[in-house]
């Protein structure tokens, strides 16, 4: 197909609510679930995706081996149909007074697993009693967070992470959340384990399980890497990964050594036959940080949000 349209249409002769079935499709990527997420019917999200793909001249999803997968200019408009809905939900609801107990608002949250997991629980208990209709989308992260962050702040409601350099740019703000340690996961047949005492070169001898390790370069923004690299460690990376509750299924058995924060690896070591050990030398706090842009603010909605992710934050376990 080819794009028909030369220019950009007039708002005025567009239909807005072809951009909500777009964006449930391109989240959902069948048109059977983007049906049951917006409460309508399967031919009538059938049809609108027809007249998306006249609109756009594009197949938008493409059935690879009995799925569909997007299609490079469908993976370009995912995140723009995110953002220009977040954005549209959030000016009509400029004004009204906001009751969590009656909104259908859904509030959209980017996090990697790590955090997910610690706060997951507390997040759900406090949501599902306080906003039982509102929905939460959380999305996460596959890889490291990088340059772009501060535009891609602008396209959810909250991003949890680190307080890296790049956050601080004017009208992003934050608000800590948690404090974690870093400690050394090694199977429970680990000879490490057995060790009266290990040093840093015990450690840099070791094959070296590291989640969201770019391939291009070292150290690279990877926390766990660049912990090391402050160590003087230039780890053999084994396997890599792009999760980190995948970690311990990869240090198992093995001699592998990991570098994980202490509330992940706490509740994993007995299940998966592991153990914690404390590293040899101090290493930097992990501090996990609610960030937003600023512009939210004023919003009602957004204020209670951010107040649900620090009680939420306040309630975990130490």
């Amino acid at each position: 197909m080819s794009h028909r349209q030369s220019g950009p249409p007039h708002l005025a002769n567009l239909d807005l609510n072809l951009l909500v079935t777009l964006r449930a499709l391109l989240r959902e990527r069948n048109v059977t679930r983007a049906a049951r997420h917006l409460g309508v019917t399967q031919p009538a999200v059938s049809a609108t995706l027809s007249r998306l793909r006249r609109h756009f001249g594009d197949e938008l999803l493409v059935r690879v081996q009995g799925a569909y997968v997007l299609s490079p200019l469908a993976a370009q408009l995912a995140g723009q149909a995110e953002a220009v809905c977040a954005a549209a939900e959030r000016l009509f609801a400029t004004g009204r007074a906001f009751d969590p107990a009656s909104t259908e608002r859904e509030f959209t949250l980017l996090m990697a697993d790590y955090p997910a997991s610690v706060l997951g629980p507390a997040l759900s208990r406090l949501f599902d009693r306080e906003a039982p209709h509102a929905a939460l989308h959380l999305q996460l992260v596959r890889e490291t967070i990088g340059s772009g962050a501060g535009e891609t702040i602008r396209l959810v409601d909250g991003m949890v992470s680190p307080p890296l350099g790049h956050f601080r740019t004017p009208g992003v703000a934050s608000v800590p959340l948690f404090t974690d340690r870093w400690v050394c996961l090694v199977s429970a047949c680990n000879p490490l384990c057995e060790a009266a005492s290990f040093g840093i070169e015990d450690l840099a001898r070791q094959p070296w399980v590291v989640p969201y390790h770019r391939d291009d370069g070292y150290p690279s923004a990877a926390p766990a890497t660049r912990q090391l690299a402050a160590l003087g460690i230039r780890p053999r990376i084994a396997v890599r990964v792009e999760s980190y509750r995948a970690v311990p299924d990869f240090v198992a058995g093995t001699r592998r050594v990991a570098l994980v924060p202490e509330r992940l690896a706490a509740p994993l070591t007995s299940a998966h036959g592991l153990r914690t050990l404390d590293c040899p030398v101090p290493l930097d706090a992990l501090d996990e940080h609610l960030w937003w842009d600023a512009s939210h603010d004023e919003d009602p909605a957004h204020s209670w949000l951010r107040d649900l992710v620090v009680r939420a934050a306040v309630g975990i376990a130490p």
